[in-house]
């Protein structure tokens, strides 16, 4: 039976819409009754440790898999039934690429310009956001693993998508790569294309991302801002650093514990204190609190 939707759904023009999905491979459960919703212009990110399930829905939304129960729509339109009107619509970055590796870079994407029915114009302003336009005619297997990457993410922005899916876009990319995607995708997402990525990199989901759902085993754990949840889930710790008997001391407490909180007021009181330090809660802390297990 379809479960609810979150409340976050119909705040906006949904393009994604995903409503108790359950995915099976014989005996064995993929995705287990997922519903969640994805705004027009929203950068949503969706995250789990490996086997998570992630993988699997992104099948299903590339129309690459069927589901076992549930309802999918995208922009409207019902999958797998009216995959032929999805198809125009998306664009998807794998995480392992399929380029032409004898034609160069202009060329693999001259051929999904023509593919697409898109202006060769496009092709230049692709690779320009990219910042290949120095290397459009090298052939691709001379290229970088970041190149390669950067090359995938623009053909698959050359026809203008509603939706994006990446799979971990900044794999790969240096600081400075990682950077000019980033903010290609802010961009995208400024002017209304839904952007639906998965990443290992929590400081990529902090920076860019407007909403993110946590799965495990299959299951949807939660789904809110970045911000939300490391207001939720942040624990209050100080790092007192101080002197006594001609020694350096750290103590950790927690000032949600009143013995603790009692423990800190002695030690400002007492003690030769030379440091305080909060303890900044991270995603990855969120992650990792929500999940019971380390993000590989």
């Amino acid at each position: 039976m379809p479960t609810e939707l979150p409340a976050t759904a119909g705040l906006r023009g949904q393009s994604i819409v995903i409503d108790g999905l359950t995915v099976r491979y014989g005996s064995f459960t993929a995705v287990d009754r997922l519903s969640l919703s994805v705004g027009e212009g929203e950068l949503f990110g969706f995250l789990g440790p490996n086997g998570a399930g992630k993988s699997t829905t992104i099948r299903v939304l590339i129309g690459a898999s069927r589901p076992t129960s549930g309802r999918v729509e995208i922009a409207g339109h019902s999958l797998p039934r009216d995959f032929a009107k999805v198809k125009p619509l998306f664009g998807y970055v794998p995480d392992s690429e399929n380029h032409m590796e004898e034609f160069s870079g202009r060329e693999n994407l001259v051929l999904f310009a023509k593919l697409y029915d898109v202006p060769l114009a496009e092709v230049d302003k692709a690779l320009g956001r990219l910042e290949l336009s120095e290397a459009a005619d090298l052939p691709v297997r001379a290229y970088s693993k970041g190149m390669r990457k950067k090359l995938l993410i623009a053909r698959e922005i050359l026809h203008q998508p509603r939706i994006l899916y990446l799979d971990e876009p900044t794999a790969n990319l240096d600081r400075h790569s990682t950077e000019v995607v980033r903010k290609l995708l802010r961009e995208l997402t400024a002017r209304g294309t839904t952007v639906f990525l998965t990443t290992h990199d929590m400081e990529e989901v902090e920076q860019i991302c407007d909403r993110v759902a946590i799965l495990c085993k299959g299951k949807l754990i939660a789904c809110d801002t970045p911000v939300n949840f490391m207001t939720r889930h942040a624990e209050r710790k100080v790092l007192a650093q101080y002197e006594q008997s001609s020694q350096v001391l750290r103590e950790e407490l927690d000032l949600d514990d009143d013995r603790q909180r009692e423990r800190l007021a002695n030690i400002i009181r007492h003690e030769a204190c030379v440091r305080l330090h909060s303890q900044e809660f991270q995603f990855e802390d969120v992650f990792l609190k929500l999940t019971g297990q380390i993000y590989t």
